[in-house]
């Protein structure tokens, strides 16, 4: 409950005057039986005179009451909404610092989970919960104190099964608790089964697989089914128990109330009113339960939720950070790396590179040999071991990532595109990009003449992850998306892997005078990618086994030459 009252604290004010409104609410229902048991008590006695003022207090009490019911769920409910949605911009800018390692230990049916459920059951905390408490702390007091005024005897009565409720009510809220903990781990698996499935439909179609995915997705269902039911279950009893043992205290007034009222010690007007705030103390009693289960499921949400804001960026910027170097050169010093997950399989080892500024940097290798690693490692995605890689002489580690991720364009392998127009994504990153600039990327990229075949030219939304659009067209999207940014050093890794070999052609061709004013790495499968290169090096089992121009190593007879042999008889 800990993060639930720090989330309350930030909005005290709004709390106090939604609580202010909810007061004067309450104070105008516990007037009200006093009304009734004055008019009650005149028409024992034959009195009718004063009954039109009477009713016209009840209207009037009934009107404040209207008026300031909803200022107090203006002011209650809007502090919920302000805190889930205070705790939805959090959670996004968190995930957004949260390093790939954390990603790859955390599924997204997971993350949505806490960004959904989880935000929903802190606020209904942070406002019916708040509301349920206030409104059953102050009802209860004033309704007991009024009880009391009129026969302290019965108001013992009234209050025998309150003990018995309080134990109760402690015993099932811890398992409520738990329960609804479990219920949220099933929901988030079965969040993460829906968006992988959707995300692989095209897959599961190609395999014929829905059969036994519907199997699978049914499996899983049952489980969030069976899960719900439990707590259910449990509330299903929880509730009518509750409202069995406030029946009990009904039952017991009735009958010594009643026989107060023949002995004469009572007045039937204050056995009405005694009546009716007996009814008023049902519902909070009654809303005990209801408080439990919503603070418990709040409090469950916010330790899931405090458990993710605990996590802190395994990549962050230096407390102190150098300035950015003006050259834009690249050096790898005796660069060994291996992936948090794997400690005791290095990726890359002992691997030595210069790239001067302004020139161009093959890589070359068979998959698995590192090249992807390589590039992860100079914008930071991944932290490399201090001084093993630089930028200007100046280790990234101590750049401010800003900085340094604004110098170094990446064009990913695996190119991500949003469910907006071609023009959103690629001016992604330069969103003030014109027009024109916007075509020359594409241009750049040997996307022009494609965009010009699209329905809508560059307002064809691609879909969701592009998927409306060829891989190769995708690659060419992140490609033209990169080289808009301008950046002074630019890392291609292998982003002409879906082009066909005339479309790889024409755009190294565009390439060649863009990277001449650039600092370039480029990785790829294909020796005609890099084989303008001002250097190439080879990776192989995590090492840098070759290294050269493509004619030395070429006349060397080693992995490129053979890689150059077997892919000019593969490509004619």
């Amino acid at each position: 409950m800990r993060g639930i009252a720090r989330e309350l604290w930030r909005y005290r004010l709004w709390l106090l005057w939604g609580g202010l409104a909810l007061l004067v609410v309450d104070a105008a229902q516990l007037i009200s039986p006093l009304i009734i048991r004055t008019a009650v008590d005149d028409l024992v006695v034959g009195e009718g005179d004063h009954l039109l003022r009477y009713a016209t207090y009840l209207g009037l009490l009934a009107v404040v009451a209207t008026v300031f019911r909803f200022v107090w769920r203006f002011f209650l409910f809007g502090a919920g909404r302000r805190i889930e949605r205070d705790l939805r911009n959090r959670l996004y800018s968190h995930l957004e610092r949260l390093s790939p390692a954390y990603y790859a230990q955390h599924t997204t049916g997971d993350l949505m989970a806490h960004a959904t459920n989880d935000l929903e059951a802190v606020r209904q905390a942070c406002a019916l919960g708040v509301l349920l408490a206030a409104d059953s702390v102050l009802m209860m007091t004033f309704t007991l104190v009024a009880m009391m005024a009129i026969s302290p005897r019965l108001t013992l009565y009234a209050f025998i099964p309150m003990p018995i409720i309080t134990v109760v009510v402690l015993g099932f809220g811890r398992v409520i608790h738990r329960r609804f903990k479990r219920v949220q781990e099933a929901f988030s698996t079965l969040t993460e089964r829906t968006r992988e499935a959707l995300s692989g439909v095209r897959l599961l179609r190609a395999f014929a697989r829905e059969p036994g995915m519907n199997v699978a997705y049914a499996a899983v269902n049952q489980d969030n089914l069976e899960a719900n039911l439990r707590l259910v279950k449990l509330w299903g009893v929880f509730r009518p128990l509750i409202q069995l043992l406030s029946g009990t205290g009904t039952a017991l007034l009735l009958w010594f109330g009643g026989r107060s009222v023949l002995a004469g010690t009572i007045s039937l007007g204050s056995m009405v009113a005694f009546v009716s705030y007996l009814t008023m103390l049902v519902w909070p009693m009654m809303a005990l339960g209801w408080i439990v289960n919503i603070l418990q499921r709040g409090s469950a949400s916010m330790n899931r939720l405090d458990k993710i804001f605990a996590e802190k960026p395994a990549i962050v910027s230096p407390e102190r950070p150098t300035r950015l170097p003006r050259v834009h050169d690249l050096e790898i010093r005796r660069l060994t790396f291996a992936y948090p997950d794997d400690l005791s399989t290095p990726a890359l080892k002992e691997v030595d590179i210069k790239v001067p500024e302004g020139s161009t940097l093959g890589v070359i290798g068979l998959t698995g040999s590192g090249k992807s690693t390589l590039v992860k490692l100079i914008p930071r995605l991944y932290d490399p071991p201090p001084g093993t890689v630089l930028v200007g002489g100046v280790d990234v580690r101590h750049l401010k990532l800003k900085d340094l991720r604004s110098t170094v364009g990446v064009v990913p392998q695996d190119v991500f595109l949003f469910s907006t127009s071609v023009r959103e994504n690629i001016a992604f990153g330069k969103p003030e990009a014109t027009e024109g600039e916007i075509l020359w990327a594409a241009r750049m990229a040997g996307l022009a003449e494609e965009i010009d075949t699209f329905p809508e030219g560059l307002d064809t939304v691609v879909g969701e992850r592009g998927l409306s659009v060829s891989g190769g067209q995708r690659q060419r999207i992140g490609l033209a998306r990169t080289l808009l940014l301008n950046t002074p050093i630019i890392i291609l890794d292998d982003v002409l892997s879906s082009v066909d070999a005339k479309v790889e052609e024409e755009i190294l061709g565009n390439l060649r005078s863009v990277l001449q004013r650039r600092t370039a790495i480029v990785v790829a499968h294909r020796i005609s990618a890099v084989r303008n290169a001002d250097w190439i090096v080879v990776l192989d089992g995590a090492q840098v086994v070759e290294e050269g121009d493509h004619n030395h190593l070429v006349s060397q007879g080693g992995l490129y030459a053979r890689l150059n042999e077997y892919q000019q008889v593969l490509h004619g």
